[in-house]
């Protein structure tokens, strides 16, 4: 089983003054705060091992609100990055808790809703790294991948001037063993920083990256500005007030993915004050075991 890394990092500068009062990954997107959405996302894949790594100012935070994980079934460590050094950073930051093991990267301001079982396809590979392509009206903002005639992945680019193509690389990265050995070879980009990118291309140059494209009914959401934030809030209360159902409560994705009993959820249930997220989660107790199972996201 790979183990899994969220990097909460960063210096907030793009969601300033927000970020002035508490660590972005805390901020609410509509009902939870934004690290809800990325950690459903791995649990959703079956992932019970997860790093954060975040700044030694925000790393408190985090570990008040989430603890050790055990509420939900999983174990949760933490991890500190002292300055943003890049995202490859994170695998020789946790290369201890990775250990011999595979490992999957998710950053902690990106969301996805929609059947994830592209993610567990790409979890369930034992040789090399997958990456996935997302098309977007503004490529330049991201990794951008170029796919040959076959379907298969070219070249990669972080944050081109002139994208050769408008697929970006959506912020979640499933690597193999050979990860940590691989980015001890990185050296800096001009921005100073190890590229997830520049990781990305010695796995293409292996032969062993496999991209693979979202489709058009995957919902990706990248909040790391003031207008995609308020973006992806309205988009989650959208589906959740259509639906009646909860995005990306932890809690519930436990009970579904049976790393909690439904009496672990009640005990859990008894400490949360009064309000409709307790009532959501009893609705959930409340429902009965013969009955179909509802979609968990």
């Amino acid at each position: 089983m790979k183990k899994a890394i969220i990097l909460a990092g960063g210096a907030g500068s793009r969601l300033f003054p927000l970020t002035k009062i508490v660590c972005k990954q805390l901020l609410p997107v509509y009902d939870k705060p934004m690290i809800c959405y990325p950690l459903a996302t791995l649990m959703l894949g079956g992932l019970r091992e997860v790093l954060i790594i975040s700044t030694p100012k925000d790393c408190p935070m985090l570990r008040d609100y989430l603890g050790d994980g055990s509420q939900f079934g999983i174990r949760i460590d933490y991890a500190e990055q002292a300055k943003p050094n890049g995202i490859a950073e994170a695998f020789l930051i946790g290369e201890k808790f990775i250990g011999k093991s595979g490992a999957c990267l998710i950053l902690g301001d990106n969301i996805f809703y929609g059947k994830l079982d592209f993610f567990r396809d790409a979890l369930a590979l034992e040789k090399g790294a997958c990456v996935f392509a997302y098309q977007v009206r503004d490529p330049e903002r991201y990794g951008v991948v170029e796919f040959g005639s076959d379907g298969r992945a070219i070249s990669l680019e972080e944050k081109p001037k002139h994208p050769k193509t408008h697929f970006a690389v959506p912020g979640l990265y499933v690597y193999d063993e050979q990860v940590v050995d691989l980015c001890k070879t990185l050296k800096p980009s001009g921005r100073g920083e190890l590229e997830i990118t520049d990781l990305n291309l010695l796995y293409l140059k292996k032969n062993q990256l496999h991209v693979k494209a979202l489709s058009r009914g995957m919902a990706w959401l990248d909040t790391g500005t003031q207008t995609s934030l308020l973006e992806a809030g309205n988009y989650i209360a959208t589906i959740e007030h259509r639906q009646g159902l909860k995005v990306a409560c932890l809690e519930e994705i436990a009970l579904r993915m049976k790393f909690i009993t439904r009496n672990e959820l009640e005990r859990t249930i008894d400490k949360l004050p009064k309000g409709e997220y307790r009532e959501y989660l009893r609705l959930v107790c409340q429902e009965d075991s013969t009955a179909a199972p509802k979609p968990v996201g």
